[in-house]
């Protein structure tokens, strides 16, 4: 039960404290870029805790349960501490961009309970391409927006004078931010076309 696989993936979960006690100050630039790094380790181990299960046939029944949820914890701790710290604060809207972050976070959870639903019907739902891609905006957003904390400090709207410079001096806040954006439109897509095939077993 406790393979290599499995293990990195608990991996993940055990290091969500340590990656939000490195996010929970916005002024500490080294913090954010330890978290990034810490972030990006994280993402090396769930990418090879899937193919290690996969290529030494050793797929089991924890690793199907513990990785889905490694990946949702991360994203909801990452996303709820750079709200809380105002690291979701960008140009023009302002704490506006929450709502991106919220909109993930509520589909997250939906389709959860759709996939436990139909699971008892025994009804798989499969990954489609545009969710793959989903996934990859929403992990490239939190990143940039991690790496963003350590390279340009606290969003600008939330220093005191309220200097935000130039945009080339908030660049990878900006990408991180068009990023969460680009996510959330493709997790109201994705999240319709779960919920459509739910629907039909609904009756």
């Amino acid at each position: 039960m406790w393979n290599l696989p499995n293990i990195l993936t608990m991996s993940r979960i055990l290091a969500l404290p340590l990656l939000a006690a490195l996010l929970w100050w916005p002024g500490w630039q080294l913090g954010y870029l330890l978290a990034w790094l810490l972030y990006c380790a994280m993402g090396i181990t769930d990418y090879f805790d899937g193919m290690l299960a996969r290529s030494s046939g050793a797929v089991s029944k924890l690793g199907i349960f513990l990785d889905p949820i490694a990946d949702k914890l991360m994203v909801a701790a990452v996303i709820l501490v750079l709200a809380a710290q105002g690291m979701l604060r960008g140009p023009y809207v302002g704490d506006l961009h929450v709502i991106a972050a919220l909109i993930i976070l509520m589909r997250e959870i939906a389709v959860s309970g759709l996939r436990e639903f139909l699971g008892g019907l025994q009804v798989s739902v499969p990954v489609s391409k545009l969710a793959k891609w989903k996934t990859t905006f929403q992990l490239v957003a939190l990143g940039a927006l991690i790496l963003g904390g350590a390279v340009h400090g606290p969003p600008c709207a939330a220093l005191a004078d309220g200097n935000c410079g130039t945009w080339q001096d908030q660049w990878i806040r900006i990408v991180g931010l068009i990023s969460l954006w680009s996510a959330a439109v493709l997790t109201v897509i994705t999240g319709w076309d779960y919920l459509r095939v739910g629907l039909k077993h609904m009756d």
